[in-house]
């Protein structure tokens, strides 16, 4: 699965995906500054299966199901690597039991 971390997300996130994923940053594809509709525009184009975002209004500000790109909303109390990297099990998970198109998943801390 290709899949783009937007900028607000600590790119180094990526390197804990595994090999099974292709995760690529904005600032790698010199997307940085892109507004959300041109953004998703350009992921449709280049072949992005999914997008994952601490931008949690971003499901009020676009129509997302002209888009086929499923769109993972980090919510967590610290958006530092250490606490978000908690988060990409549940993102695993939801990638291996398959993932519809134009969706919006939150991914949420776990309580014990």
């Amino acid at each position: 699965m290709k899949i783009l971390l937007d900028e607000n997300v600590p790119r180094k996130l990526r390197l804990d995906f595994g090999e099974a994923h292709e995760v690529v940053t904005m600032q790698a594809m010199k997307w940085l500054g892109k507004k959300n509709g041109e953004l998703l525009g350009l992921m449709t184009l280049n072949g992005f299966d999914a997008f994952i975002t601490l931008d949690r209004n971003l499901q009020f500000q676009q129509n997302l199901y002209r888009f086929p790109i499923t769109i993972f909303v980090l919510v967590h109390f610290d958006n530092r690597y250490q606490a978000l990297q908690n988060l990409i099990p549940q993102i695993l998970r939801h990638l291996e039991q398959g993932v519809l198109p134009s969706t919006v998943i939150e991914v949420r801390q776990q309580h014990p």
